[in-house]
């Protein structure tokens, strides 16, 4: 449930249904006894002085649970009522990971089908390893989150790898080991069953190679267990494969898309339909449109990096909130609908060889479409701009502080016209999914 309909249902108790029993939680301030835990995984703005004020990722103590709806609970050093819908309890496995529910995604076919025939994809992990081979020969090396364990595979036959840990936490495991054993490599890739922050390796390794990129490079936050894993069990001279990942972003026309979805309200069979346009927009644009394909020429200016992250260095704070001020000048007129994003990862770390340029994996639309294919982000009111036009404004892509592999990416910009000064500002806020 999203915060404003959260809202809406908390605000619609009555005070006497809430509030009835002052005397119960004036004893509840004077127990001690906390019944649980819990964070608010919405903001909340209380309505009279009785009730708690919550933003998102507030830790409460639950002391007393009035009603189905509302619950007495202490935050610091103050007591209030809560909205049961605006809070959730981290207690369970997994807790704000949702690990039961990602792990489980990958014991399906499907995806790992999807993976497999994403040609680009598996190539430049293949090339890497065969580019590199002089260097992994006798080595070892850790592959995180191994699904199939196509990426070991290529380490050994490719790399020729002495040693893999192949590390699945889902229960896709035992088929993997499978795989394994039928292609005759269960001497040189070892499966681990488990998440690879609690698995024990018995030695530290040379190379650390991971497919941990989302739906906008980082939605499922996997890149914090492959850092977690690089801190522990990477070697200091080790290297990290992809080595280095950037984010890329442009402001596009979606004209196609927009009209199916969107326009095709204003009349339909010649009716007037357009009181339907806002919710339209709400339900088809309120998050980015994940497996979008965009053409080049939807491009309206050239694409700027927004995010450059190296794997050897980076750290899972830095994450937490990233920032990005824009400034873009449209190359042709068109339809401002929105803006577009894709990502670039490298396979560098070793000694570069001048003769061998770096292997890269572009999922952007001038190279072969891949199975992250294009994040769109759709603005509701679309506009005309004319070639110099300015795009000024910044995107701010914030980690969600209770479902820690989804984020939410805010969008604040403003638009100049070069023949007439006239400026139009825009925000939107995109859930990454919560």
């Amino acid at each position: 449930m999203d915060a404003g309909s959260a809202n809406d249902d908390a605000d619609g108790e009555t005070e006497e249904q809430a509030f009835s029993d002052s005397s119960d939680h004036q004893q509840c301030e004077e127990d001690n006894d906390v019944l649980e835990v819990v964070t608010a995984f919405a903001d909340f703005q209380p309505t009279d002085d009785s009730q708690l004020r919550l933003q998102i990722g507030d830790e409460l103590a639950i002391i007393s649970k009035s009603s189905a709806d509302w619950w007495w609970a202490r935050k610091g050093e103050c007591t209030g009522y809560v909205p049961t819908n605006h809070i959730t309890s981290l207690s369970d496995e997994g807790g704000g990971w949702q690990d039961g529910e990602y792990f489980s995604s990958y014991n399906t076919m499907k995806l790992h089908l999807e993976m497999l025939q994403d040609k680009p994809r598996n190539t430049a992990y293949c090339t890497a390893f065969q580019q590199n081979q002089h260097r992994i020969q006798g080595k070892v090396v850790l592959d995180i989150g191994c699904g199939t364990g196509i990426l070991s595979m290529f380490a050994v036959k490719q790399g020729q790898a002495a040693q893999v840990f192949a590390v699945e936490a889902s229960e896709f495991a035992k088929q993997t080991q499978a795989l394994v054993d039928a292609n005759g490599m269960s001497d040189s890739i070892h499966v681990l069953e488990g998440k690879v922050e609690s698995v024990e390796l018995p030695q530290q390794v040379d190379l650390i190679v991971s497919e941990w990129m989302g739906t906008f490079l980082l939605f499922e936050w996997m890149i914090e267990s492959v850092i977690l894993a690089r801190d522990r069990w990477l070697k200091e001279d080790g290297v990290i494969w992809p080595s280095h990942a950037a984010l890329y972003f442009v402001p596009c026309s979606a004209e196609e898309l927009y009209q199916s979805k969107v326009g095709f309200w204003e009349s339909v069979h010649g009716f007037d339909f357009s009181s339907l346009v806002p919710l339209a927009k709400e339900e088809f644009f309120h998050t980015p449109l994940y497996n979008h394909i965009m053409k080049q020429e939807d491009c309206l200016s050239l694409p700027q990096r927004i995010l450059q992250l190296d794997m050897k260095t980076v750290t899972g704070s830095e994450l937490e909130e990233v920032t990005h001020q824009f400034n873009y000048t449209v190359s042709k007129a068109g339809t401002l609908h929105g803006f577009a994003s894709w990502f670039q990862v490298d396979f560098a770390g070793y000694p570069s060889n001048n003769s061998k340029p770096c292997i890269s994996l572009n999922t952007g639309p001038d190279y072969p479409l891949t199975h992250w294919k294009h994040t769109l982000f759709m603005m509701d009111s679309p506009i005309t701009v004319e070639q110099g036009d300015r795009i000024e404004g910044a995107v701010i892509i914030q980690r969600n502080k209770v479902w820690r592999r989804h984020m939410r990416v805010n969008l604040e910009y403003s638009v100049t016209s070069t023949n007439t000064n006239d400026i139009q500002s825009f925000a939107k806020l995109f859930p990454i999914w919560r």
